[in-house]
This record gives C-alpha cells, structure tokens and sequence, in this order.
C-alpha cells in the first residue's frame, strides 16, 4: 500500500514515458504523411525492405514504444531494413481526402521513395488495422506491381462480422453526410468516445488494475504508453470517413467484391503475393472471422493466417506481442526477405 501511494504520486507529477526513440531519418514529409527510415543495426541486411504503415487514426510509435519494447527495434535487429509511415493530423485543407488519396498516391509515393532509397525494386508491405485494408486495395489494384509481400494485422474485411458498427453507424440513426459537412475533420475525441462505449466500464476497470499494479514499476510504464498511444488518436479527414462508413461498413463493399476506386474494380482475387494474415484471436474490434476474407479471397498460392492469444493492441505491442507475434513475423519473412 505504502509503495502503491509513492508511486501514485509519481504517476501524477511525472510525464509520461518516452516513445517512438528508435533512430530513425526523415526521408519525406506531405502534408498529413510522413515516412521515416529506420538505422540498420545488423551487419548483414535482407535484400527485401519492409514498408510498415499504421492505421490512419493512429500514431506508429506503437511499432517503437520503447527499447526493448519494439517491434521496429526487434526487426532491425534481426536484420530487416525498417522503413514506416507515420500520418499527421490532416488540416482543413486536407478535409477532401479519400481512400483514393491514399492507395492511388500516398502508398504508391512511399513505395517509390523507398525503392529509390534502397535501390531494391521490390517491397514488402505491412499494415496495421484500416492499413492492412488500405494495403490490400493497393496489392489488389497492382497485382504486377513491385510488391514482394504483403502483411496485414487484424484487417477488417468483412464487416457483416463485425457487430458492433451496427450500433455505432447505421444508416437510421446515424447522418454521416451531415457529420462531415458540419465538420469537415472527424475529431480524434470523437472516434476515442465512439470505441469507449464498446466497453463502458473499460477505462474504470483499467485504472482500478493500474491501481492495484502501481507498486509494479513495468506495469505502470507499459500501462503509460499504450494509454497514451490510444489518446494520441488522430482525426480523419472527412470524405475520408464518409467513404469508409458508406463503402466499407455500410455496403460491405470491399468483402462482396463491389468496391470500385478510381474508377477500378478491386477484387482481392487479384492478389498473388505472398500473404501473411495475423488476427487476434480476442479482437473485440476485429474478430478473426472479420478478417478471414482476405486469406479466402486471394489468389496467392502462399498464404496463411496466424491466429495468436490477445487483443487488437496486444496482438502487435507488449509482452504477448514479443513472445508470440514478433517471432513468427520474424520468421515468415526471414524466408521471404532474400
């Protein structure tokens, strides 16, 4: 109890830990995109560079949380040339972005800087959560372009297996053209409180264990970052948002083979590359049958789905994450890196 009550006084007077230290070069800033090229740390590098992309409502430095808390950290140390894209809050100026945006230019831009940076023609993509989906898009609409492999975290592709969407943005309750209109960007608060009324209770009843761990000095630091990565939150651009709720949620678009960008059709039937699908197997966001789609649907004769213990944070960061997933990743594209 004593230690619990000094090290409360601590949590309340002293910032947050660090985050995000993993050295690393600013190779390209636009507007809300950033790409940063992380510090070769091994002697011997794979001849295939790896393209991390974080969720468009998150910040990345949840692949870098901390040294030896890093999944960036473990790649570069088992040899992997890391480069990552990072967003940036989008302005009003950038209200008008949509997924055409991103998988028409932003990735394509990425994928070419990086190319040119590491003087390799072919790229592994990695995306995390709506990145995997972005990713997906691209891979679909580039079935003979430069990727070498594609990764995706808990990618929610098929939304009729995804419930809770029902509640939060049916069409009979909820006016997404009118949201957007009045606000043109999507506040990052906004989409905070629409996943805290998934779990009502769940802040309480994670600060009455953060309470009952506060003597624990790692708990309390873990406890810190990932808190803190879930406010950091960014805003959506709002034609951005608008299309993901109509295509995506509401007409399923993507998973029933409708969705069109840029005028083409996107059939994940399209995609040959190797393809590595780890979900979480206590994803209350994106469960696995969300995600199973993508593994069905492709055309890649090497495939496979990595169902692992967890949730859809503590599936990519924390100590189940450094047992469990970094390993395995490690090892799919240890074989695929050459």
């Amino acid at each position: 109890m004593v230690q619990r009550r000094l090290k409360g006084l601590e949590y309340i007077s002293s910032p947050r830990p660090e985050t995000g230290t993993s050295p690393k070069t600013l190779l390209h800033r636009r507007g809300t995109l950033s790409l940063y090229h992380y510090h070769a740390v091994a002697d011997e590098v794979y001849r295939v560079p790896l393209l991390l992309i974080m969720a468009t409502t998150n910040k990345a430095y949840l692949f870098d949380l901390a040294k030896g808390q890093s999944l960036i950290e473990f790649l570069l140390h088992r040899g992997h040339d890391v480069y990552v894209v990072d967003w940036n809050p989008p302005t009003q100026a950038e209200r008008h972005l949509t997924i055409e945006n991103y998988v028409l230019d932003f990735i394509p831009d990425c994928i070419r800087r990086v190319q040119a940076d590491s003087g390799t023609d072919e790229v592994t993509l990695i995306g995390y959560c709506m990145a995997g989906i972005l990713s997906s898009i691209y891979a679909a609409l580039n079935p003979d372009g430069p990727l070498k492999n594609l990764v995706c975290f808990t990618p929610p592709v098929d939304w009729s297996q995804i419930p809770w969407h029902r509640n939060m943005t049916h069409p009979e309750h909820f006016d997404v053209d009118e949201l957007v209109e009045r606000l043109g960007i999507i506040p990052g608060q906004m989409i905070i409180n629409g996943f805290d009324m998934l779990r009502p209770a769940g802040r309480v009843a994670g600060r009455l264990r953060l309470w009952d761990n506060m003597w624990d000095e790692n708990y309390v630091r873990g406890y810190r970052m990932m808190t803190g990565w879930g406010n950091d939150t960014l805003p959506l651009a709002g034609d951005y948002y608008r299309q993901t709720v109509k295509e995506l949620l509401w007409k399923n678009s993507l998973s029933n083979g409708t969705l069109r960008i840029g005028g083409q059709p996107v059939d994940l039937g399209r995609i040959k590359v190797p393809l590595l699908s780890v979900v979480a197997q206590h994803d209350t966001l994106v469960p696995p049958a969300a995600a199973r789609p993508l593994l069905e649907k492709t055309a890649s004769l090497d495939k496979e789905e990595l169902v692992l213990p967890g949730g859809h944070v503590s599936l990519v960061a924390g100590p189940a994450a450094m047992k469990r997933m970094w390993p395995a990743l490690d090892q799919w594209l240890g074989k695929r890196s050459v």
